[in-house]
């Protein structure tokens, strides 16, 4: 969600600026387009999955209709979505964008991770389409741990992890700067991101991985060819312990922060005990992964195997501590992945635009009927904005 625009700091690029101006509002480029722009200035209006600057979001926003998917706005209805625990000013300006500068017709906004669940249907490991469940939503900029029930958002038990795919790149970027390996300095953040994507999984058993690595490193350690930027050379390095040791710090977090302890089987636990008593099985059963930083090689198949194991020493331990007069029923625990986990939000909001959704839209008279201000009570209904 990066645009690239044009800033000029020098006195005498005023006159030229007024001149320029209408030019400049047009000179700007998002997303892959705003990376290979070095001349350009580079900014992300959404931080940690937040709009912090909504100037910048309304330009977003305009190339991205009028560009990509070259559309009128005020011919179609927007879904668009937000993240959890989203203020209620944001979505304000997000419907005041949406209506007073684009003109759209209607608008509804939905919550991300029911969207998310709705897309897991998708997976063959479904049985019964519901809208109850728990979601890991990580991306490359932050983990949420979301409880929905019934298709609401338990707000009060939500969870924020600070560990998604930005930090396991910077901690890979971090080992391989250690061993010294001959990566150019300016491409070793872009080097340790594609490692990332193409070599990374995930390990049952960390102790075991290392002495895999020692006993046939030939058969495990894999080989990366970047190209330097500057000289057009290649350049060679080996990967190693890096490819399960990056996404290892969902599990041991204190491998990259040491200000947060606690795995992720341990949050997704905690967060299904702070719910009401009787939604927490019916959460255990149905665990769901979106986001790019969830599409891990076994990350499903370790997230459920750590959680079964706390789940089954809770009941173990009340059966202790009854001394044998309660037998618990065992947990069913399930992790759900799927073919559309990367893009589970969007697919999900694909899935919800493509039925009559119009009827549960906010229109442009009812706002104006209100007042020349936006209400927000209109804007808490339940916008990926769909097409990012």
């Amino acid at each position: 969600s990066c645009i690239a625009i044009r800033e000029s700091a020098k006195v005498g690029d005023q006159a030229q600026r007024r001149v320029m101006k209408g030019v400049d509002d047009l000179d700007f480029f998002i997303g892959d387009e705003a990376i290979d722009k070095p001349t350009y200035a580079t900014k992300w209006p959404i931080r940690h999955g937040i709009v912090e600057d909504w100037d910048l979001m309304e330009r977003f926003m305009e190339q991205v209709i009028f560009k990509y998917l070259r559309a009128e706005p005020e011919d179609h209805y927007f879904l668009m979505t937000e993240p959890p625990l989203n203020t209620p000013e944001n979505r304000e300006y997000l419907a005041e964008i949406m209506f007073e500068s684009f003109n759209i017709p209607g608008l509804y906004i939905a919550v991300q991770a029911v969207l998310a669940l709705a897309a897991s249907w998708t997976s063959r490991q479904v049985g019964e389409r519901t809208l109850t469940g728990i979601v890991i939503d990580s991306g490359d900029g932050v983990t949420h741990v979301i409880p929905v029930a019934e298709g609401y958002v338990i707000g009060s038990c939500i969870k924020h992890i600070p560990i998604a795919g930005r930090d396991i790149t910077y901690f890979i970027q971090q080992l391989l700067r250690e061993r010294e390996v001959g990566i150019p300095p300016e491409q070793s953040l872009e080097t340790a991101k594609a490692i990332k994507e193409k070599y990374c999984y995930i390990c049952p058993d960390i102790v075991k991985e290392f002495a895999k690595y020692d006993g046939d490193s030939r058969k495990w350690i894999k080989q990366y060819t970047g190209i330097n930027a500057i000289n057009k050379s290649k350049f060679v390095i080996d990967v190693g312990y890096e490819r399960f040791l990056g996404p290892e710090i969902f599990f041991h977090p204190e491998f990259a922060n040491p200000d947060f302890m606690e795995s992720i089987s341990d949050v997704v636990d905690e967060v299904i005990q702070n719910c009401p008593i009787d939604v927490r099985r019916p959460l255990y059963k149905n665990v769901v992964l979106s986001g790019g930083s969830t599409m891990f090689r076994d990350f499903g198949r370790r997230l459920q195997r750590d959680l079964k194991r706390v789940v089954d020493a809770r009941l173990r331990l009340s059966e202790e501590l009854s001394g044998g007069r309660i037998k618990p029923k065992p947990v069913e625990v399930q992790v759900i992945t799927h073919h559309m986990q990367r893009y589970a939000v969007w697919f999900g909001g694909s899935m919800l635009a493509s039925t009559y959704f119009s009827f549960y839209c906010i229109s442009k008279c009812v706002v104006k009927l209100q007042s020349t201000e936006l209400p927000i009570c209109y804007l808490c209904v339940g916008i990926c904005f769909i097409f990012l």
